[in-house]
This record gives C-alpha cells, structure tokens and sequence, in this order.
C-alpha cells in the first residue's frame, strides 16, 4: 500500500472494528478511523500508530446523525487525505422480539446501519474513484440469509447492505473499485460474550468466532476482490444446508436456535 493512502474504517474503536483496525495497520495501511466520541478511539490510535509505524487519524463522531457523516468527509478533505479503501464497519446490533424494541432504538438501527453506509460511501466514491485501484468493504451478516425471530429489524438492515454491495460490485467495477460484503456469524465482542457464552445453545458457541480471527480473513477477501466473505467452516455450511433442506426443517431449526439466545439489544453480532 503506498503511504500517500488511506483506510478509513468506521465503528473503529471495539470489537470487530478494532480488530479491523489492527489488522489494516499491521499491513502497514494508514488508517482513519471513526466511532462515538468518548470511545477510547484516541488510545486506540495512538496505539497503533506507535506499534506498527503507520499514520493514524481518529475522528470521533456519532453517525446515527446524518450530519456527522458529512463533518467526517469535510474534516478528511481538509486534511486532504486519500482515500482507497473504505469499510463500513459500523452498526447496531439487537436480539429481541419485535414488541419488545421502541420506535426510537429501531429508528437509530436504521439510520446506522443503512443510512450512515449509504452516505458515507456516497460522500467518498470520488475519492475512491481518483485513488484506484480502490476498494470498499461492507459488513453485513449472515442473519440476513435467514428469516430469524428476535433479528427482524437488523437482518432486514443486513438484508439491505447486502444488496446494496452485490448492485454497486457490478455498477463499480468499470471504474476500478472493488466492493466486497463480509457476512459473518456471531463473534465473541466484549458486549456480546456474555450472553453467547450463557445459552445452551451449543450451535451458536460452536460458530462463534473471535473477531481477531475474522479481520484476516475480511481483509484477505477484500483485497482478492472477493464478491461476499463468510468466514468460518460452520457458517459456510449453514449457508449450503440451507440450499437444500425444505423449508418446515429451516423454520423448525432456526426457531429452535433463536429461542435460545435470550434478549439483548446492541450486542454487536453480525
């Protein structure tokens, strides 16, 4: 990677981001890096860029508000760096029945995880497009492959994400920028942990995966401009069974593992 570039990754400071994060400035990738204000995110990139001799940029903003969106982009123009690779890691995750969310939380879910990744890859695609070869990478989930109960709201989201990266992959690749979509199964995240680790479930904590293990292979499928991503044995088979076993078998399966999993919102699996 030439070191006039960037890559900018948002939802940066914990979990899968982080780990993303670590793993583009392990490939000596400058980064910039955006998440909520009072995130540790500075810590974050100080770290990184002391460990790895890489140059680090944190912007802390909140991009459930659509403002905050353009001030990144505005504030990464006026420092005037290139952009090459963008990935849209941020998100809201949630695992409860439908009755028991509000208007207000799916409403944020919404805006985050289908409005910020629109328009921040709205905002940067000339960037991108200038900068080729460029790449961007989505993260979807593999939820949005099934119809699941207590994932209603953000498999629909992950549902859009999803056909957001395929339609732009194809209206893109004329202009040398790669678009990918990663769809992993639930990760082990700090806010996350507790609650795989307590259900009896033995299907989800068998593929739960750390997200230190899937950031390699997130970027690895990025940069072999890899069309979708699933990490893990577990879940690509998951994806096969479902090609093939009728549908009252998949509704038995799928009921039978939500029911498991019991209610937390933002636990940030994907």
């Amino acid at each position: 990677m030439s070191n006039n570039l960037y890559t900018l990754i948002t939802g940066a400071s914990e979990g899968f981001g982080r780990a993303l994060a670590t793993e583009c400035a392990s490939r000596k990738m400058n980064l910039i890096l955006v998440a909520l204000p009072e995130s540790k995110l500075q810590f974050l990139a100080e770290t990184l860029k002391q460990k790895y001799e890489v140059d680090v940029v944190a912007i802390e903003k909140d991009l459930s508000v659509e403002e905050n969106c353009t001030a990144v982009f505005k504030e990464v123009e006026a420092k005037q760096l290139s952009v090459n690779m963008l990935i849209n890691n941020v998100g809201l995750g949630s695992t409860m029945l439908f009755k028991e969310g509000n208007f207000s939380f799916y409403q944020k879910q919404v805006k985050l995880n289908v409005m910020a990744t629109t328009l921040i890859t709205h905002l940067f695609l000339d960037d991108l497009r200038k900068n080729g070869p460029s790449y961007i990478l989505n993260v979807g989930s593999l939820c949005s492959f099934f119809y699941l109960m207590k994932k209603q709201v953000y498999g629909a989201t992950k549902s859009y994400i999803y056909f957001l990266s395929k339609s732009l992959r194809r209206e893109l690749q004329s202009e040398n920028i790669s678009v990918s979509v990663i769809c992993p199964g639930p990760m082990n995240t700090n806010k996350s942990v507790i609650s795989i680790n307590e259900t009896n479930n033995w299907l989800t904590r068998m593929s739960t995966m750390n997200p230190e293990e899937v950031a390699p292979i997130a970027i690895d499928g990025l940069l072999r401009q890899r069309e979708v991503i699933i990490p893990g044995f577990l879940n690509r088979t998951f994806l096969l069974l479902d090609t093939f076993l009728p549908p009252f078998i998949k509704k038995m399966l799928t009921n039978h593992q939500m029911k498991n999993v019991r209610s937390v919102t933002a636990l940030g699996i994907k």
